[in-house]
């Protein structure tokens, strides 16, 4: 079948229209088994951090245990509370997701694998995220808990507060490669000297800070006190069960791959080689220092690894140190940071 036979079948607009369905698909469909793993991966890397093994009864060492815990998750009754809203609580699912996947459109995985060239995609990658805030809202909403109420409350002042450093944070990119596209932001950082063109080194501060605010944003310890088991049960999804509650852990591990995915970019160089190529040269390697998707995969799991240590190192914040952590350290430390890049950036030396 070719593609004049289905042009003429269903015209060059449906053609259009199932390219960019397909491409859709071939991003959507990695992240959601990469979500997967990521939790079978968490439970290993815990494990062994306790001395304990995790997962190891279902498939080879445990490795099918995470289509196990879905399809637990897809046979369960979704239960709704007689006292909820019903059209709001299957709606607040649904309006987490959905940012989550939809961020990933501008997000480029090699110089020419990006599904939407966006010359605002970092705007964009803000605005959409941001949404994200709106499900955990309507979720405490209308399930009619004060629980639920409570960890809603909890999470988006959290994720308003943070929102706002990881904002100024990616003013400092934006500054130092003059443009808003993520693919140019990469491009800028390329230097023959390998990683010290990244942006990693003049704003490492601003690194640390946006990844912070990251693990805050998407409510991981140490930053999880909307679902505090210990205070108010499990937050603002303590109402779910089922499929609902399974779309919620999606979010939400689909939240922290995109947190990894765009520090990777605007700080490590996304998909460039770490090494300069004259001692990848000299030590008779090259090809290490070639650019490519490997590269980026691998800075994504490195940063996915420090979000599951973490966890299991740091004990929870009380809420009113994650207020000031975010209001009276890392804002005014941003915005000194913006002011000092910007006029460094008006000077004869500066060196980026």
């Amino acid at each position: 079948m070719n593609l004049a036979f289905v042009e003429g079948l269903i015209g060059v607009d449906g053609v259009t229209a199932l390219w960019t369905l397909a491409k859709i698909v071939a991003i959507t469909v990695p992240i959601i088994l990469s979500v997967a793993y990521l939790t079978l991966a968490e439970r290993k890397v815990i494990g062994y951090m306790q001395v304990r093994i995790g997962p190891n009864r279902v498939g080879y060492k445990g490795l099918l245990q995470p289509f196990a815990d879905v399809l637990k998750l897809l046979v369960k009754e979704i239960i709704i509370p007689s006292g909820a809203n019903k059209f709001l609580f299957i709606l607040a699912p649904v309006l987490s997701i959905m940012p989550a996947l939809a961020a990933w459109a501008v997000v480029p995985f090699t110089p020419d694998l990006v599904l939407a060239r966006v010359d605002a995609g970092l705007l964009y990658v803000m605005a959409i995220t941001s949404m994200g805030v709106y499900g955990v809202i309507v979720a405490g909403w209308a399930s009619n808990s004060k629980y639920a109420f409570i960890g809603g409350l909890r999470s988006a002042a959290q994720i308003v507060s943070y929102e706002i450093a990881m904002g100024f944070a990616l003013v400092c990119v934006l500054m130092m490669s003059g443009s808003l596209n993520l693919s140019t932001i990469v491009m800028e950082q390329s230097t023959a000297w390998g990683l010290l063109g990244w942006n990693l080194i003049p704003l490492f501060p601003m690194f640390v800070v946006y990844f912070i605010a990251g693990v805050a944003e998407t409510n991981r310890a140490p930053f999880d006190v909307a679902e505090g088991e210990s205070e108010i049960v499990a937050g603002f999804h303590v109402e779910y069960s089922g499929t609902a509650f399974a779309v919620f852990f999606l979010a939400e591990y689909a939240n922290m791959i995109l947190v990894a995915a765009l520090a990777a970019i605007m700080f490590l160089g996304g998909w460039l080689s770490p090494l300069p190529s004259a001692l990848a040269d000299s030590i008779g390697l090259p090809w290490l220092a070639a650019s490519g998707l490997p590269w980026l995969l691998l800075k994504i799991a490195f940063l996915l690894f420090c979000f599951l240590w973490f966890r299991a190192t740091f004990p929870r914040y009380r809420y009113d140190q994650i207020m000031r952590l975010g209001w009276k350290v890392f804002i005014p430390l941003t915005i000194v940071w913006l002011v000092l890049i910007g006029g460094l950036m008006q000077t004869s030396w500066w060196p980026w």
